[in-house]
């Protein structure tokens, strides 16, 4: 049997990928688990494949940092022979990585299945590196795993057939459960090693090029958190890119009353995470986090991929006006017991997600999924209709369902249960009816 095979390079994709190991195991699936290094040297990511007790990769890419045209190029080179040594039934990577834009599209060059696990997540913001590679990984995959509805009706309205795409729940939802039993016993020490209370703190992350390489962002940023200072202790374990653009442009003095510490190992993390009044970040990942935690968050970015996160007014978006982060971190510390009281079925997922993602592969597998190249001869026009529930189409000439709408317009996944009034199908059809249909 050929293997699936899972490839990662940075730690936020192993700890969402660790799910999905587990259950790929607990199903029998044979799979190869291969590291791209694209974010971090092989003998130190050994320390998370451990924390997270997980197999070391078979195979390690070893391609390192460099631009992300370097980058992405080195892991196809590279990847493609990994490829057409094992043969997989498919490749699967998470996220929205330069590790992910590579797997994606070498496997499509090799004919070879591409999964993509939390597909659907949109920004709008091409100006994000992030947007770009899952776009495009979405674009060519052949199975789409959305972590949400939301992130699957993207998918749907970019014209993804809704065959490929299913709603699985987000992975990190399954690691923090997981997880944070061993966090709990971490907390008291790692609080009292910082000289922290609980509940009684800011915690800040911050690295996204847009915001570390723009002089006038940074400076913004970091008079925040200098204001914020003087009404709550702040803790910044800060990130080697933002470390050297606070030199570079000459911020150290708005970080003179801020307690600046190295990265953190994970787990270290999210005991600071889970015992933070609120947390001021621009990552995605650690909105889903400090979202399912009940966290307050102040986003320091204008647009999330993780809209969900702002639900109950757990996440508010500020982006880099000094100004409204204050005000936004502010409102959000009164808050900060309300948020934690909330009580709300969670969107993100309930925690099987590296379950279901696990058996949808084997069942794949048993099907023998392949990339097909589709017959039409006879009907070579694709054209898009909107149908009432029942409509008689005839199963040769339905290429797609796409999406459907309830009573009220509102558009869901075809494949939910539920009441729809209309369906957005892609229609075969020939130039003849084509002709017909015109006259």
């Amino acid at each position: 049997m050929k293997p699936v095979m899972i490839v990662a390079g940075t730690r936020p994709e192993v700890i969402k990928l660790a799910p999905v190991l587990r259950g790929l195991e607990k199903e029998n699936v044979d799979y190869l688990f291969v590291w791209s290094g694209q974010h971090y040297d092989y003998l130190l990511s050994q320390i998370f494949f451990k924390e997270f007790e997980l197999a070391e990769p078979k195979v390690d890419l070893k391609v390192g940092s460099g631009s992300h045209a370097m980058q992405t190029a080195e892991i196809m080179l590279r990847l493609e022979h990994t490829i057409k040594d094992y043969s997989p039934t498919v490749v699967v990577a998470e996220g929205d990585t330069n590790t992910v834009l590579a797997s994606a599209l070498v496997s499509v060059k090799c004919l070879t299945p591409f999964a993509h696990v939390e597909a659907g997540l949109r920004s709008w913001n091409m100006l994000m590196p992030e947007e770009v590679n899952r776009r495009v990984a979405d674009a060519v995959a052949s199975l789409h795993f959305a972590p949400t509805k939301w992130a699957a009706l993207n998918l749907l309205f970019e014209g993804i057939s809704s065959r490929t795409v299913h709603v699985t729940g987000n992975t990190i939802v399954d690691a923090l459960q997981e997880f944070m039993s061993r966090v709990a016993n971490l907390s008291d020490g790692v609080l009292s090693e910082y000289g922290l209370e609980r509940n009684n703190f800011i915690l800040v992350t911050l690295h996204r090029a847009e915001n570390t390489d723009n002089h006038e962002r940074l400076e913004s940023i970091l008079k925040a958190l200098n204001e914020l200072s003087q009404h709550y202790p702040i803790i910044f374990p800060i990130h080697p890119r933002t470390r050297n653009a606070v030199a570079r442009f000459g911020l150290s003095k708005h970080l003179s009353r801020i307690r600046v510490i190295e990265p953190l190992g994970y787990f270290e993390f999210l005991a600071l995470l889970s015992n933070c009044r609120i947390v001021l970040t621009d990552s995605g990942g650690i909105q889903e986090e400090a979202f399912t935690l009940k966290i307050p968050i102040v986003t320091l970015r204008y647009n999330t991929e993780r809209p969900e996160t702002t639900l109950h007014g757990v996440n508010v978006l500020a982006g880099a006006d000094k100004d409204r982060i204050v005000k936004s971190a502010l409102m959000q510390t009164e808050r900060s017991e309300e948020i934690r009281k909330l009580n709300f079925k969670n969107p993100l997922g309930d925690g099987k997600a590296g379950k279901r993602i696990a058996q949808l592969l084997r069942d794949i597998i048993e099907a023998d999924l392949t990339v097909k190249e589709p017959d039409l001869r006879d009907t070579p026009m694709i054209e898009y209709r909107l149908l009432n529930e029942g409509s008689s189409i005839e199963g040769s000439s339905l290429f797609d369902l796409l999406v459907a709408f309830d009573e009220d317009g509102k558009p869901t996944p075809p494949n939910l249960k539920g009441s729809s009034s209309r369906l957005l199908a892609r229609i075969k059809s020939s130039f003849d009816d084509k002709d017909s249909s015109n006259s």
